[in-house]
């Protein structure tokens, strides 16, 4: 019963029978993602001088508690691929292996073709603005 009166309102009201019937309006979509962690390498630029694109790995991790009280930690790595040129160039000359970064950007899913010649699937973060939080950690 609920629904059907949504599905009521939806199709009477005047301002979504517009936007919603308007096929050359665009509609608005959120596609972001943040992530806190460590660098896995020393960034990597690759492509050509046309089209430059340099790549890092982030590592993010979780901590669980068993029922026996052991603690288990889950890490999770991340490609974050930059584009933008001064942001690119900031990135291969200061951030490091180790370090603490914060990325914000947003989530990419492609294929690639490995070696063999198969279609892989692959998820990177296209990176809108990479954060130092410190130097590279001591070792």
């Amino acid at each position: 019963m609920f629904v059907r009166q949504i599905f009521r309102f939806v199709n009477l009201h005047p301002v979504c029978r517009t936007y919603c019937s308007d096929p050359t309006r665009i509609e608005k979509t959120v596609n972001t993602v943040t992530l806190l962690g460590r660098v896995g390498a020393d960034p990597q630029k690759r492509g050509n001088d046309a089209h430059p694109v340099v790549t890092f790995s982030v590592a993010t991790h979780a901590n669980y508690r068993y029922d026996s009280g052991d603690w288990m930690q889950k890490t999770d790595w991340h490609r974050v691929v930059v584009f933008k040129p001064a942001l690119r160039d900031s990135v291969m000359n200061y951030l490091r292996k180790g370090q603490r970064t914060m990325v914000t950007g947003k989530i990419s899913y492609g294929e690639i073709t490995d070696q063999e010649g198969k279609q892989r699937p692959t998820t990177s973060i296209i990176a809108e603005d990479v954060i130092f939080l410190q130097g590279q950690q001591q070792q």
